[in-house]
């Protein structure tokens, strides 16, 4: 098990092997720590996409708890966080949420639920990172210690809906921990707003259903049989202190989903030029290119109505290629040359 924040990063000592009295005791461990583990998958799930993740995983995986941080904590029935892509590789933990959770405990000690970490954990498919985040509560005056967040719209007037609140608290990415995957193709940072660079911590806000449904888009473009390697993420989370500085006409919204982290602009990059791929082969970097990716999306939505939300098409300009704007707002939406 490892444990990184801004602070720290420690391993557990290594845990002897148990005696024949012991292994028994072990197994009705076991089986206690699924139940635990399958009240936690319930819990933590937020009330969109991810819902309706894929069944609890198998009760016959190992459960010995790894001694170093090369060697993460083997742990039960991760299949079921890894969402409709299976390429999930985080589940983010609102700290009033995390603190219910025993198994936070059990597994990664006190400090799981109630300080901002990265906890790894492990399965037969790979490592996957439980991130108990930062309380919104923590947010003074606008900031979190020197990093510029700004105040949402919801505390500066009424909110428009459910899905326009205040977000529940906020990732801590540090420099340590920047490059946790939290999916197949994506990192922390992949996500972060772009400014600030010098200064660390920095605080994010983002929606496990996003990412879930860009690696779909991925996938779907390989199945309709365009060359597509990654999706490069232009532009993830804004702080609204960030957003307000492009509101106007032409610009961003106020109430931006990018503020809200179930949203991003992204494209299709091949090869080492950071600038969309000519998806369609027509010789040509344009909005047609953009329009095939966005039709991945849709097709996205079409397979998986838990995951609709915004798509919209945008061209290219002197300072960047065309991109397609994706969300997970939970109502349906479109704009741009589809």
């Amino acid at each position: 098990m490892t444990q990184t924040n801004s602070d720290a990063s420690a391993s557990s000592p290594r845990i002897a092997r148990p005696n024949r009295t012991r292994r028994a005791r072990r197994r009705v461990s076991v089986v206690a720590g699924f139940v635990v583990f399958a009240g936690l998958v319930a819990f933590v799930r937020p009330a969109g996409p991810i819902a309706a993740s894929p069944a609890f995983g198998s009760t016959s995986r190992a459960m010995t708890m790894a001694a170093t941080a090369s060697a993460p904590a083997p742990f039960p029935g991760l299949d079921s966080l890894r969402g409709f892509s299976r390429k999930l590789r985080a589940r983010f933990l609102a700290p009033q949420r995390a603190a219910a959770v025993p198994v936070l405990r059990e597994y990664f000690g006190d400090s799981a639920a109630t300080r901002a970490g990265v906890y790894a954990a492990d399965d037969s498919a790979g490592a996957f990172h439980f991130i108990t985040m930062r309380p919104f509560a923590d947010k003074v005056k606008g900031r979190i210690g020197s990093y510029r967040i700004g105040f949402f719209p919801a505390e500066q007037r009424g909110a428009r809906g459910g899905s326009y609140g205040n977000p529940e608290g906020f990732l801590e990415v540090t420099a340590n921990n920047a490059d946790t995957p939290i999916s197949e193709h994506f990192r922390l940072r992949d996500f972060l707003t772009k400014d600030q660079g010098t200064v660390w911590p920095k605080y994010l806000v983002l929606r496990e259903p996003l990412i879930d449904k860009l690696e779909l888009v991925l996938s779907e473009l390989q199945q309709m049989g365009v060359a597509a390697s990654r999706l490069r993420v232009m532009s993830g989370f804004r702080t609204p202190q960030y957003n307000a500085q492009g509101v106007g006409a032409g610009g961003r919204v106020q109430d931006s989903r990018h503020q809200y982290g179930d949203a991003a602009d992204v494209y299709v990059v091949n090869g080492a030029r950071d600038w969309m791929t000519d998806l369609n082969r027509d010789g040509r970097v344009d909005t047609g290119d953009a329009r095939l990716l966005a039709a991945a999306a849709a097709r996205v939505e079409q397979r998986h109505p838990e995951l609709v939300g915004g798509i919209g098409v945008y061209p290219a300009t002197g300072a960047h290629g065309p991109f397609v704007h994706i969300d997970v707002r939970g109502t349906r939406a479109r704009w741009g040359q589809l």
